[in-house]
């Protein structure tokens, strides 16, 4: 038996549309599924809904998105994390719309040419937008079909990406390309998923190579293992009166272009009376304050957020200064502490805010 059409074949009589109903599916709107295309990736369905809602509602076209200032872009990105994400769908938009006169652009290449597209990207909108018949490979394509067929190829590796690719496009549907991608997405995600997959149910059990060796949870394989580094942040939470200082990061670190505050990075935790001790004798705190007086209101305790390659522990210290009080950094803003809301925050940030109830 040609496993190749069987498998095609199989999964198209196997998908229902309406079993996993999403406000982007079965829509030819190449905005908007370029949208939801953007939010998800490196993001859950369930995490990034709300956010493709909020985004249609406040810029319900692609010139609406493009004309709103970045600062707006990220306020309704907070928390979804991974910024440059927000930063290139932004830049995109302004592509879209000085390029091609706000039209989205309706060829593969064209596409793919668009700031933060990638190939995955450029070929579930060619296919689900225009009926072109390019082939996606996400997440849920690599695990299936590296379950279907035994490959141990990794997949994040030149020649593993380049193995998938050609398989995928072998096993498209070309009258359907819509269909059959949307189909095989939604069968990783709902059938043959990481954990857990419902194999003894499954439409390609009697096929499926990982199943007869018994190697369903072992593929797809991933030849590099992600080193975190741990990072130690103290943020320094200068308040005068009702006002209260920001900082906009603009170093090539993470978070560009988000707001935090005053920060000094330690190479390990300091907490306790040590900590104070350690931030006065560095650098930072004597070129910021001098000898200048400052009264402590407030020291937390550590917050931690998760990155893909890094974990962050930060100190907030609330910080009390006088009316005549001057820091010598160029990079802060003073706003009045109630329009905190305003601004767009790392995560980590916000999860202090909101326990301050800033």
């Amino acid at each position: 038996m040609n496993k190749i059409p069987f498998f095609t074949e199989k999964l198209l009589d196997w998908y229902q549309p309406d079993e996993r109903p999403l406000p982007w599916k079965a829509i030819k709107n190449p905005y908007f599924i370029w949208l939801s295309e953007i939010i998800l990736q490196q993001t859950r369905v369930q995490q990034g809904l709300p956010y493709y809602i909020k985004f249609v509602e406040q810029f319900p076209t692609i010139t609406d998105l493009a004309g709103a200032s970045q600062d707006e872009v990220f306020k309704l990105w907070e928390g979804l994390g991974y910024y440059s994400r927000a930063r290139n769908l932004h830049a995109a938009a302004q592509m879209v719309r000085d390029d091609y006169a706000g039209v989205f652009p309706s060829t593969y290449p064209e596409i793919r040419a668009l700031k933060g597209v990638g190939e995955y990207t450029a070929a579930a909108i060619a296919s689900f937008a225009y009926d072109l018949p390019y082939a996606v490979v996400d997440g849920n394509v690599y695990r299936v079909l590296s379950r279907f067929f035994g490959i141990d190829t990794p997949i994040d590796t030149t020649a593993g990406k380049k193995e998938f690719r050609l398989r995928a496009d072998e096993l498209l549907d070309r009258n359907n390309p819509a269909v059959y991608n949307q189909a095989i997405m939604d069968f990783g995600a709902t059938h043959c998923t990481p954990k857990a997959p419902k194999c003894e149910t499954c439409l390609h059990q009697k096929q499926c190579v990982a199943f007869r060796e018994n190697r369903v949870m072992n593929l797809p394989v991933k030849s590099k293992k992600i080193k975190k580094r741990s990072r130690y942040f103290y943020y320094l939470v200068l308040n005068k009166g009702t006002k209260i200082y920001l900082n906009k990061r603009s170093e090539k670190d993470i978070w560009a272009d988000l707001y935090d505050f005053l920060l000094i990075e330690l190479e390990q935790q300091v907490e306790g009376l040590f900590l104070m001790d350690a931030l006065q004798k560095t650098s930072h705190w004597k070129t910021w304050f001098g000898k200048q007086k400052i009264v402590i209101d407030s020291i937390s305790g550590i917050y931690k957020q998760t990155l893909s390659h890094q974990n962050i522990n930060a100190i907030f210290i609330e910080i009390q200064l006088d009316a005549s009080f001057f820091v010598e950094n160029k990079d802060l803003i003073v706003i009045e502490r109630k329009k905190i809301k305003n601004f767009a925050f790392p995560k980590i940030i916000t999860n202090y805010l909101e326990a301050k109830k800033a």
